[in-house]
């Protein structure tokens, strides 16, 4: 009988503990499903109409820099091959990838191919562009310093040098 007691015991100690992790299972299942999901966290934003790229990109200012917190934060995303004109960000910038495969180069250096979870650092003052590989939507986050001056915007990616850098571009931190 005493053996019959403890396995009573057993059974509701079980019972109380089965609701608990019932929801446990269905709470990491439901974490798991959304971060396999394309939904971004942030929405789209404002398609640009600067003329500043060529092809579609949307532009969300998450937070303006401002005297209390210095950089501007932004999220942008790209439609295949769309691509931001040269430009130089005097207080620098730092890119973290979001979704797709864009390209990022510096004036003088080879093109890099950059991807989901990369993070690109561009140092103050260099000439660099930025945008989405010909066959994939491209999205990043943007930290960039303002109080140094804002974007100084250059001449558009040729083309030519665009399509030809399939050939000569390397993955970061080669």
């Amino acid at each position: 009988m005493k053996q019959l007691s403890s396995t009573k015991g057993e059974i509701a100690g079980m019972r109380a503990k089965l609701p608990i992790t019932t929801f446990a299972v269905g709470l990491v299942l439901l974490v798991q499903g959304r971060a396999q999901t394309t939904e971004q966290i942030f929405p789209k934003g404002d398609l640009s109409a600067a003329k500043n790229h060529t092809g579609k990109i949307w532009l969300n200012e998450l937070s303006e820099g401002d005297s209390t917190f210095d950089p501007s934060v932004a999220m942008a995303t790209y439609d295949a091959g769309a691509k931001l004109d040269w430009h130089i960000h005097p207080g620098g910038q730092v890119l973290l990838i979001t979704e797709g495969t864009g390209y990022y180069q510096e004036r003088g250096k080879p093109v890099r191919i950059v991807h989901k979870g990369d993070v690109i650092k561009c140092a103050p003052g260099v000439e660099h562009w930025h945008g989405a590989a010909p066959n994939s939507g491209f999205a990043y986050i943007a930290v960039t310093p303002t109080q140094k001056g804002k974007t100084i915007w250059l001449e558009p990616v040729s083309e030519k040098d665009y399509e030809s850098l399939k050939e000569r571009s390397v993955r970061p931190n080669e």
